[in-house]
């Protein structure tokens, strides 16, 4: 689903459409194929890529951008508190994955490879296991270094 930024229809008249005429941001997400095979469990909502600060890397195409940017903010929180845990009660210093339940749905949230998170909204009539093992699949598919965060790209070695 892409919004056209420019046109109109064939009448010439603007697009009716209930979206806004599209900035970048609100088009489809070039890499939004990579959240296939977890975007297509029966009752999964939204998938984003979120980097270790909180911000989109990769969204679904059903997932609009202030959306994916709420889930990118509250799951970098929640990661936090994970790993404040984690370090106070664990064994480790490592964040497995994140699971909320809420009225109507699930959140998890679960490492996408050096320090990226891999966050899945569904609906309440999920299987969490079955959510969980896709969402460890599309990792290990894509693989932890296409969706991991890498430095910034405009980095000069001074």
């Amino acid at each position: 689903m892409t919004t056209q930024t420019t046109g109109g229809s064939p009448q010439g008249s603007p697009p009716a459409s209930p979206e806004p005429l599209a900035s970048p941001g609100a088009q489809a997400h070039p890499d939004s194929w990579m959240l296939d095979l977890v975007a297509g469990v029966r009752g999964v909502r939204h998938a984003v890529v979120l980097s270790s600060d909180g911000l989109v890397k990769v969204r679904t195409d059903d997932t609009d951008p202030d959306t994916a940017d709420k889930v990118a903010a509250a799951c970098a929180g929640l990661v936090a508190l994970g790993m404040s845990m984690g370090r106070e009660f664990g064994a480790g210093h490592g964040l497995r994955q994140v699971l909320v339940e809420f009225e109507g749905g699930f959140l998890f949230v679960r490492g996408a490879g050096d320090g990226s998170r891999l966050a899945v909204v569904t609906d309440a009539a999920v299987d969490p296991g079955l959510v969980a093992q896709q969402m460890q699949a599309q990792v290990l598919m894509i693989g932890e270094r296409t969706l991991r965060t890498g430095p910034a790209e405009h980095t000069t070695g001074r």
